[in-house]
């Protein structure tokens, strides 16, 4: 489904490199949880993946499809839902589902039923032909799901999807996501909310400084730490690790830089 392999990137001017060589692979039916602290580099392996950002180094492949040589085949199965909600907001829900319906071909039967199932499981039915700028963070959050998954994509990436929704939402949000495996597509989501992943999750990847720190069950990983403790306690201490390797590699770096000018 999604096949990612020694994956790099650095910003301009920016010695620390965002992604340090990452390598993930993704199976269809499962939801993946991306963890990691602010950051970590969650957001740009995603935007890497949905083909927003470039990369120096590796291969990302979506149902096949090479990122970069076939791009739009690659697009075509994803479904993507920003954290920062980018929306032409001058339309309406209804024209904003639509142009997303267009742009992938949808036929107006299928994009009719499909909007009106998640609209009805959304509450957003009364809204759908108002301006997006009238909406409230929520419903933003809900409209961008609706236009993400308007194409039932194979591979559905979300950034930190269950903030700014209210409880039921949420629930739903999270159903819709067991829903899409169960058909046999794949969903990816990045999260700060530990408890979330621990109970809908497949599996989890870990990443710190750019770096692929575990990816397993919930299980395997808690396995990695001292016994008897939480996933959330096994999580927050890989992540002070890696602090501390991080610091340690930085002034040895500084080190040698230094040595090298003398």
């Amino acid at each position: 489904m999604l096949k990612i392999n020694n994956l790099t990137k650095t910003y301009a001017k920016n010695a620390v490199k965002a992604l340090d060589d990452i390598s993930l692979e993704l199976r269809e039916g499962e939801i993946f949880g991306f963890l990691g602290h602010n950051g970590a580099g969650k957001t740009t392996a995603i935007k890497i993946l949905t083909g927003i950002l470039p990369f120096e180094r590796g291969c990302v492949t979506v149902c096949g499809y090479d990122i970069k040589k076939d791009t739009i085949a690659a697009k075509k199965n994803i479904g993507y839902v920003a954290d920062n909600h980018v929306l032409f907001d001058k339309l309406s829900g209804r024209e904003y589902v639509d142009f997303m319906a267009n742009i992938y071909g949808v036929s107006l039967i299928d994009r009719q039923k499909r909007s009106e199932q998640m609209l009805e499981l959304f509450s957003l039915k009364q809204a759908f032909d108002s301006p997006i700028k009238s909406y409230s963070h929520g419903m933003k959050q809900k409209i961008s799901i609706i236009g993400a998954l308007i194409h039932t994509p194979k591979l559905w990436v979300l950034d930190e999807p269950l903030i700014g929704l209210d409880p039921q939402s949420a629930f739903e949000l999270k159903e819709l996501m067991k829903q899409h495996t169960k058909d046999g597509n794949t969903v990816m989501f990045s999260t700060h909310i530990l408890d979330v992943a621990e109970k809908l999750c497949d599996r989890v990847g870990i990443i710190a400084k750019g770096k692929m720190l575990k990816v397993g069950t919930v299980e395997e990983i808690k396995a990695t730490g001292e016994d008897g403790k939480s996933f959330e306690e096994v999580f927050l201490a890989m992540g002070k690790e890696s602090a501390v390797v991080g610091a340690e590699a930085s002034d040895r770096q500084q080190k040698t830089a230094g040595g090298s000018g003398t």
